[in-house]
Order: C-alpha cells, then structure tokens, then sequence
C-alpha cells in the first residue's frame, strides 16, 4: 500500500467514527465529516466557530451517490453535474431526509458536489459516506490552498494532497426553482447559461439561514488588511504590499484565482500593515475573484 493510500485509509477510518479531517480539492482544503452523521457535523461547526445559519457543501463521488441524497434531480442538475463533474461547481437541490438539517442550516435544501481531486475522491469512496466539508479555516478566514495553511488542531487529521489548482472555492447554483448563482466561482455565467438557459443572480444574504455558504457579507480574509484600490491609484501609505494586475498577479482570471489565497497567506506572514490589491475588471470571467476581493476588503 502507498502513503497516498495508507493517509487514506486513516482519514476514512476517522470520518467513519465520527471525526474531523481536512482534505485536500481542487478549489480549497475542506474541514469534512459524514455528512450522515449530524453529531460529527456539529464538531465541524463548533471547530470552524462557524454560525448555524452557513449551511455546509456535501462531497460526493458520483452523481448517482448525489441522487440519493436529492429528493429531487432535474434535468439542468443532469445536464451540469455530467458537464463539469468531478469539478468546481456545487448544485443547491432540494434534500432527502438523511441529509441531517444541521448541515443545511435547517433549509429543505442541500448543495452537492463531485471534487475533482483524486484525494478527495478516494476518501469519499473509502469512507463509503458523503463528507460535508466547508473549507479548512475559522469561520470568515482566508481559506487554505496547501496542507500547511490548514490552522493547527482544527483537524484531527490532515490529509495532504499538494496545492489546490482552482485556488477559490466553487460556484455555487441552485436549481431549486429557477436556476439562482449564490456564489460565482471560476466558471463564467455566461458559460452555464449556454447550457441550461437564464440563471439569475442572487441578492445579497440577509439575516437568517443563507442558501449557500460564503454569503456573508464579510469573509475570506487575510489576517492583515486588504484593501481594494482602482486601477494606477496609490496605495495606502506605511509598510505593505500592492498587488497590481498582470505585475505581481497574473492577467488571466483563472491563473489569478489559482494563486490569491497562496499569496496573501504568504503576506500575512510578513507582519505588513496593509495589503493592497488593484480591482480586477468587472466581467463574468473575473466575478469570482471579485466577490472573494470584496468580501475580503469589507468594512476595511
């Protein structure tokens, strides 16, 4: 047996009884546990200091497993997951009663996805259970994109598989009704409504249980200051870092996602007292970054 697979057979045999293990995706590490087991979710919860009312994104490692927990499968749901699965996109479908409500913030609703990280995948298959998993950090935290940044005891173990290559976390759509984007991702808008038609968007999250996870107003942040400043404008004064697009990040909108939250980890290691970043531009190409940019920069 490998250490890829020994790693794997002790974090599946962990999820099994009920613990918590970070593990590696394409978009983030996740902080997961059964997602059948409402006293194992609750740890994931009590760990992350994460509100109730943020519900958690279920792992699966096929459409036929997502179906058994969907009490409804539409045909856009087919149509997506066949398209992008295993991938960054997180269905919101209407649940089946052995979705435990803890994990769906009471709402009838769950939001499924297949990762695409051969990792993830195995534990998933070797644990023989969905795993819920949120991403790897304190609630409203920068999310980890490597082992290493995964903050020390959240997990009871840690499963390494590299660096993420999304780098942000996923699009989030719900198809409980007609098609509603809660949370952009990499994949363009454009390029879903190719396939299913209009997707509207969502508003933002008002007080109570959200939709989606990563609708509150203020997330993704770095323990240092981020600021968002336009493009050529000075940045604030004293000791920092000024992020400039296509200087010290890339032009391309999915390069840029693959590298933020490695770099302001790095940054925040440097004890700086402002982190500024050039806005990127306001296309469906870059609403991702954008959204996890201005979540960042909130109330700064």
């Amino acid at each position: 047996m490998s250490a890829d697979q020994t790693s794997v057979a002790h974090a599946a045999e962990l999820i099994r009884a009920g613990r918590l293990v970070a593990f590696p995706t394409e978009t983030v590490y996740g902080l997961g546990a059964n997602a059948l087991d409402a006293a194992a979710v609750e740890r994931i919860f009590a760990a992350k200091r994460r509100p109730r009312s943020s519900p958690l994104i279920v792992h699966v490692d096929s459409i036929a497993m997502a179906q058994t927990l969907a009490a409804d499968w539409p045909e856009a749901a087919e149509t997506l997951a066949r398209h992008y699965w295993p991938g960054p996109l997180t269905l919101v479908v209407p649940k089946r009663s052995v979705v435990p409500d803890i994990v769906t913030a009471g709402l009838p609703t769950v939001g499924l996805r297949m990762p695409a990280h051969p990792l993830a995948l195995d534990l998933i298959r070797t644990a023989q259970v969905p795993i819920a998993a949120p991403s790897a950090n304190r609630f409203t935290e920068l999310s980890p994109t490597a082992a290493e940044d995964v903050p020390g005891q959240l997990a009871d173990f840690v499963l390494d598989g590299g660096p993420a290559r999304v780098g942000i976390e996923s699009t989030v759509l719900s198809l409980a009704g007609m098609p509603l984007l809660l949370r952009p991702g990499v994949i363009p808008l454009p390029e879903i409504e190719s396939l299913i038609g209009p997707v509207a968007i969502a508003e933002a999250a008002a007080e109570g249980p959200h939709p989606s996870p990563g609708m509150h107003l203020r997330h993704y942040r770095p323990a240092t200051s981020l600021y968002l400043i336009s493009p050529g404008s000075p940045p604030p004064e004293g000791r920092g870092a000024c992020l400039r697009l296509g200087r010290e990040m890339p032009a391309d909108p999915r390069e840029y996602a693959a590298v933020l939250y490695r770099t302001l980890h790095r940054l925040d290691g440097e004890h700086l007292e402002w982190i500024a970043v050039e806005c990127p531009p306001e296309t469906p190409e870059w609403a991702g970054v954008l959204d996890r940019l201005r979540r960042a920069a909130a109330n700064q």
